[in-house]
């Protein structure tokens, strides 16, 4: 008992008396640890080996690729380095999505000595910084350029027509300067971008391809003309040529091929010494 009388005046003299005694709130629990993506980058700055251990999962405009290897450079390096330097390839086909995917759909076509160096949701200007390293440094004796529609699409941004025809003049200047004949495609048809809805390509591409046909014929270049062999009555790329209205199935690129071995034949003449 004397010890509860003890206890009750130590409440009133601390002024605790009727009071809860408030419990002692809880420790926060620790911070969790960072999260490490898959298939990280290496640190910032120049090193020997500046690509992760492993590409997959990883896309061009992923951002992690977006803001460590903005042009993709790490996309071929190593089906690069595979090359036999003895026996290059014959063509590279140099682009966006719709070169990347043509492989896919025909694989025996590009089993006759032809690189596929398409990059899906590219824009000409990353082509051009990996046009040395994916095109020069494989010495095929012709290449295939076809760019264009992620640019009308604004992938890396607003831009204009004239900043397509100058990556695409670097490239041809850059092929042409190492006896690499070109062929230059033009840009498949398509009404609407699903993933860049505000867009109106329809008229851009048959401005862009005009402006293509006339540069080719004024460089000596071959002009692969995708566009008419594909295009519907309103510029459109025909469902039956590609569900979604930009990229071709196997039915459209089985309507491409065709052009593409005509243009490959008249381009290996011009790579003739």
């Amino acid at each position: 008992m004397a010890g509860a009388r003890w206890f009750a005046r130590l409440l009133t003299l601390t002024g605790l008396a009727g009071h809860a005694v408030a419990a002692t709130p809880p420790l926060p629990p620790p911070p969790s640890p960072p999260v490490v993506p898959a298939n990280p980058y290496p640190p910032i700055g120049m090193r020997d080996d500046a690509c992760p251990a492993s590409l997959e999962g990883l896309g061009a405009l992923d951002d992690r690729v977006v803001r460590n290897d903005w042009a993709w450079l790490c996309r071929y390096r190593a089906e690069n380095a595979r090359l036999d330097p003895a026996h290059p390839p014959r063509v590279v086909f140099m682009g966006d999505s719709i070169t990347q995917g043509w492989i896919d759909a025909d694989p025996a076509f590009f089993a006759q000595g032809y690189a596929d160096r398409g990059i899906s949701g590219q824009t000409t200007p990353q082509m051009l910084v990996r046009f040395w390293q994916d095109v020069i440094a494989l010495r095929p004796s012709v290449v295939h350029i076809m760019g264009g529609t992620n640019d009308i699409a604004g992938n890396t941004g607003p831009t204009t027509p004239e900043a397509w025809q100058n990556a695409v003049r670097a490239m041809v200047t850059l092929a042409k300067a190492n006896h690499i004949a070109v062929i230059v495609g033009s840009i498949p048809p398509s009404n609407h971008f699903g993933w860049s809805p505000a867009q109106q390509p329809a008229p851009w591409i048959t401005r862009l391809n005009a402006w293509l046909k006339d540069y080719a014929k004024a460089e000596g270049l071959v002009y692969a003309d995708y566009h008419s062999a594909l295009a519907g009555p309103q510029d459109e790329l025909p469902a039956g040529y590609g569900a979604d209205g930009v990229h071709p199935n196997s039915a459209g690129y089985a309507v491409m091929r065709p052009i593409a071995e005509q243009a490959i034949k008249e381009a290996e003449k011009k790579a003739l010494p």
